[in-house]
C-alpha cells in the first residue's frame, strides 16, 4: 500500500515537471507575423475636424441707439450693395437736427449783430482818432488846456478798446458758427445712420433682431450686432491643429474635405491661413491648438449647386479635413507598428546601448531563421499605415510586424520565434 502511494506521488510529480518544462519550452517561441521592407509611395497627412464658415463675413452693427421700426430683409436673403436693411426710429435724431439748425441760425444772427456793432465801433474809433489828432496839434501850439487834451486822449483810447472788444465778439461768434455747423453735421449724420444699408453684395447669413427691438449703438461701447452678411460662394473650413502637427503644414497644401451633410461626397480644398498664435495662449490647458483655414474649391462642389448658383453649404456645418503635407514616391517603408521605441536595449553583438538622459532610439526586429535581432533605424514621413525608413534597412529584409505585445514586451534580441500568417493570427485572436 505504501509502495502504491509512493508511485502515485512520483507520477504526479513527473506530470507537474513535464507541464512546467512544456510551459517553458512553449514560452521560448513567440508567435509573430512579418513584413518585408518595400518601396512604397507615402503621403504624410494631418487630419482634423472643424466647422464650415464663409471666407468673408461682415458683422453689421448700428452706430446709433434706438428702436427698430422697419426690417426689410430675412435670413438667407441675397442683397445688393446699397440695399436698405433696416431703419431705427429717427424721432430723437430729427429733434437733435432741428435744435442744431436753430442754434446755428441764432449764432449766425448774433454774428450779424456783432458785425453791425463792429462797424459802429470802427466809426466811433475813427471819429475819436481824428478829434484826438486835432486836439494834439492845438495842444502842441498851446492853444488848448491840458484838460481838453487829456479828454480827447481818453475818448480815443476808449473808442479803440471798444472796437477791439467788438472785434473779439465777432471772432467768438464766428467760432460759435463753426461749432454749431459741426454739431449740425453730426446731427445730420446721426439721422442718416438710422438707415442701415448693405455695404456689399452678399447673403444675410444671420439675423439677430426683430422689428420693435431696441439696439445699442457702437459709440463708446460694444454695440448690438444686428445681422451678418456673408459671401456664401466662397466657403472655408476652420479647424484646430495641435502644436505637433501644425509645423508640418504649409500654405497652399492640398486637402480633402468630407462634410457630414454630404456623406457620399469628397471635396477639394487648399490651406489659405495658418495662425501664428495659439488659440489658448492664456489657458491652463495642456493642449495647444492653432487655427488653420482651408478654402473649399468651388469646382469640386459645383455639381451640387442649383440654377440660382447658391452654395450647398451653410455656415456651421461639420466637416472632416485631411491635409496632404508631404509626398514621396518609391521610398523604403514599413508598417508603423513594426517600429518600436526602446529606452534600453541591446543588439546581438551588444553594441546598441542607449545612454541615460538621451532620447529613445527607434528600432525594428529583423528576422533571421527562427530568431530576431534588434536593429536601429532612422525614420521619415508617415501616413496612416506606413512609415519611411531613411537608414538602417534594405529592400527585402524581413521584419517582425506584430502583434503589439510581442514587439513591445515579449521580444528580446535572440528571442526564438514562430512565424504565423497574419490573417491566421488575427482569425485565431478573434475566436472566443
Amino acid at each position: 500500500m505504501k509502495r502504491y502511494k509512493l508511485f502515485t506521488l512520483i507520477g504526479i510529480a513527473l506530470i507537474i515537471v513535464i507541464a512546467i518544462i512544456r510551459s517553458f519550452s512553449s514560452s521560448e517561441e513567440i508567435k509573430i507575423y512579418t513584413e518585408s521592407v518595400k518601396l512604397r509611395s507615402i503621403t504624410e497627412i494631418v487630419s482634423a475636424s472643424g466647422k464650415i464658415q464663409p471666407e468673408t463675413e461682415i458683422k453689421i452693427s448700428s452706430d446709433v441707439s434706438g428702436e427698430i421700426t422697419e426690417l426689410f430683409v430675412k435670413e438667407g436673403q441675397r442683397v445688393k450693395k446699397g440695399t436698405l436693411l433696416c431703419r431705427i426710429k429717427p424721432d430723437n435724431y430729427e429733434s437733435m437736427l432741428q435744435r442744431a439748425q436753430a442754434s446755428l441760425k441764432s449764432t449766425q444772427a448774433g454774428l450779424k449783430s456783432s458785425n453791425a456793432l463792429l462797424d459802429q465801433a470802427k466809426a466811433g474809433f475813427e471819429t475819436a482818432r481824428l478829434n484826438f489828432e486835432r486836439q494834439r496839434k492845438l495842444f502842441d501850439l498851446k492853444l488848448i488846456s491840458n484838460q481838453e487834451y487829456e479828454l480827447a486822449l481818453n475818448q480815443y483810447l476808449s473808442a479803440e478798446a471798444n472796437m477791439k472788444s467788438v472785434e473779439s465778439n465777432v471772432m467768438s461768434a464766428s467760432y460759435g458758427i463753426e461749432g454749431n455747423e459741426a454739431t449740425l453735421k453730426e446731427a445730420r449724420s446721426n439721422l442718416e445712420k438710422t438707415y442701415i444699408y448693405a455695404p456689399t453684395d452678399a447673403t444675410v447669413s444671420k439675423l439677430n433682431i426683430e422689428k420693435g427691438e431696441r439696439v445699442v449703438g457702437v459709440s463708446g461701447m460694444a454695440g448690438t450686432e444686428l445681422l451678418r452678411l456673408a459671401n456664401l460662394n466662397e466657403m472655408e473650413v476652420s479647424i484646430e491643429i495641435n502644436e505637433i502637427d501644425v509645423v508640418k503644414l504649409h500654405l497652399q497644401d492640398s486637402a480633402m474635405v468630407n462634410v457630414e451633410a454630404y456623406p457620399n461626397e469628397t471635396f477639394k480644398g487648399i490651406v489659405t491661413e495658418i495662425a501664428n498664435s495659439s488659440q489658448n495662449t492664456n489657458s491652463l490647458e495642456q493642449v495647444t491648438n492653432f487655427v488653420v483655414k482651408v478654402r473649399l474649391i468651388q469646382e469640386s462642389y459645383k455639381h451640387l449647386m442649383d440654377h440660382s448658383e447658391s452654395s450647398p453649404f451653410r455656415p456651421g456645418m461639420s466637416a472632416n479635413v485631411t491635409i496632404m503635407t508631404r509626398h514621396k514616391n518609391n521610398c523604403l517603408s514599413l508598417p508603423i507598428a513594426a517600429v518600436v521605441s526602446k529606452d534600453q536595449s541591446e543588439s546581438q553583438n551588444d553594441t546598441l546601448k542607449i545612454e541615460k538622459n538621451k532620447s529613445p532610439l527607434l528600432h525594428v526586429y529583423c528576422v533571421t531563421g527562427n530568431k530576431v535581432t534588434l536593429k536601429s533605424v532612422k525614420t521619415g514621413i508617415q501616413d496612416a499605415q506606413y512609415i519611411e525608413i531613411l537608414s538602417g534597412l534594405k529592400v527585402g529584409e524581413v521584419i517582425a510586424a506584430g502583434p503589439f505585445d510581442a514587439l513591445n514586451e515579449l521580444l528580446k534580441p535572440d528571442s526564438e520565434i514562430e512565424i504565423v500568417d497574419k490573417e491566421t493570427f488575427f482569425n485565431s485572436a478573434q475566436q472566443p
